[in-house]
């Protein structure tokens, strides 16, 4: 019998441990998490008006369903909780999926200024994650500015634009609701330092915003004719064709009154940002150009935009991991095809998959081949990982040693207590709890 410890229960996670109960029938995993809810980004990160791709949950469900499938969330590993090592001697093989946990910086004057925040703190507010404490995003802000331009800062932007009503069919918390339904926020500039062409935010999400209520979408025109792609649209991949072609239906000066507007700008790189009164006031922008070998260059021309509150999404980074080398050059464990490599040489029954292991790229679905690739090698490593002796069930041990894991049975706990306050709030559909103290009294309570 083969027991296997997957450290993350988002989708890499999920995706682990179905290859090894499609691929093994004598695998018994056990999906840990550090947070009371599984599911990882798609709760946690994925916009709660994408309810299409939330839908994802249900097959994420489905296999930690599975019979030979445990959910333990609420399990820290590493410093302060479950140390790495033992995790490892309770199971014969550990896979870590846990993602990539922090924002790049830009690296500029002003990046800490009250009002300037990372979208994932942005992102985590709205999903109503149990770490977020942060508050007070749009109050008193006039104007935004969205620093990038991939699908994170549509998604940031749009949210920002959407309208309550459509919000509060959503499964987002109601303080984040009540704040965007007071929000003052009439104009938002999404800014990206290279061309339309360039841009990393796909066609579905970019089109989205053309279809907001009460929202104007504007181009600069100035800033398309900047672009060579722009000039030849034949000689560009369909993706960033049909981006061009989206962009350029909205290259136009504002024609109408409307509530909000949405400014997608380009080639304009941040420089600083400038306070007033002691809190973020606008952004200052270098203009850039293109420098033909696909990158830009400074022109020395600069541009200042009114901003209250400063989004910045610019990318994510994995950070170290307890008792596991790290490659800080690229934010991963380094590995040879999921095992993890010390010093040259790979670890039987130590493996890594997801954005740990390959970085913060690709969609949802890229984890899937990514987790074969390394439950592939886990089962090659079967015949060595069983030869050691475990005593017993590793959630016996756990309990033992003061562990108290939140099971499947406290995760329906959660989702029937947020049914029941999006019922209360007259809501329509389930509303996320906000904290830590609400998810953890849930559960309680399904105890008691």
């Amino acid at each position: 019998m083969l027991r296997v410890a997957v450290v993350g229960s988002g989708p890499s996670g999920v995706y682990t441990a179905q290859s090894l109960v499609q691929l093994e029938p004598g695998v018994l995993v056990d999906v840990l998490d550090r947070l009371p809810c599984p599911y990882g980004l798609v709760r946690y990160g994925v916009a709660p008006d994408h309810e299409k791709i939330k839908s994802l949950q249900n097959n994420l469900r489905a296999v930690l369903e599975h019979g030979r499938v445990r959910f333990l969330g609420g399990v820290l590993v590493g410093p302060g909780g479950l140390p790495a090592a033992r995790l490892r001697e309770l199971y014969d093989a550990v896979v870590y999926c846990v993602g990539a946990a922090t924002d790049r910086h830009l690296g500029i004057p002003g990046e800490e200024l009250p009002g300037s925040w990372s979208a994932t703190e942005f992102v985590s507010w709205y999903s109503a994650h149990p770490d977020s404490t942060a508050d007070g995003f749009v109050l008193g802000a006039r104007a935004a500015v969205v620093i990038g331009v991939g699908n994170v800062a549509v998604d940031v932007t749009r949210i920002l634009a959407r309208g309550t009503a459509e919000l509060s069919r959503t499964d987002i918390p109601q303080a984040a609701l009540t704040a965007l339904a007071a929000s003052g926020v009439t104009d938002i500039h999404m800014v990206g330092r290279r061309g339309p062409s360039q841009a990393r935010f796909t066609t579905k999400e970019l089109r989205e915003l053309g279809g907001l209520p009460d929202t104007e979408v504007t181009v600069d025109p100035a800033e398309l004719a900047l672009d060579p792609g722009c000039l030849d649209l034949p000689a560009l991949p369909a993706g960033q064709r049909r981006n061009v072609e989206a962009l350029r239906a909205w290259a136009h000066p504002p024609t109408r009154d409307t509530a909000r507007r949405i400014h997608l700008r380009f080639f304009l790189r941040p420089v600083e940002l400038l306070a007033d009164a002691g809190h973020v006031g606008a952004v200052r922008f270098e203009r850039t150009a293109p420098d033909g070998q696909g990158g830009v260059v400074g022109t020395g021309q600069f541009k200042e935009i009114e901003a209250q509150l400063v989004l910045r999404s610019v990318g994510y980074r994995g950070v170290p991991l307890d008792g596991l080398p790290f490659d800080a050059a690229h934010g991963t464990v380094p590995h040879l095809a999921g095992r993890v490599v010390r010093e040259g040489r790979t670890v039987p029954g130590e493996y890594v998959a997801g954005w740990i292991k390959r970085g913060p790229t690709g969609v949802i679905g890229t984890n899937r081949p990514d987790a074969k690739e390394t439950v592939t090698s886990l089962l090659a490593d079967a015949s060595t990982l069983v030869a050691k002796e475990l005593s017993e069930d590793p959630l016996a041990v756990l309990r033992a040693e003061g562990v108290e894991p939140v099971e499947w049975d406290g995760w329906e706990a959660i989702e029937r207590a947020e049914a029941e306050l999006g019922a209360s709030l007259g809501r329509g559909g389930v509303v996320k709890l906000p904290d830590w103290d609400a998810l953890l009294a849930a559960v309680r309570g399904a105890h008691t």
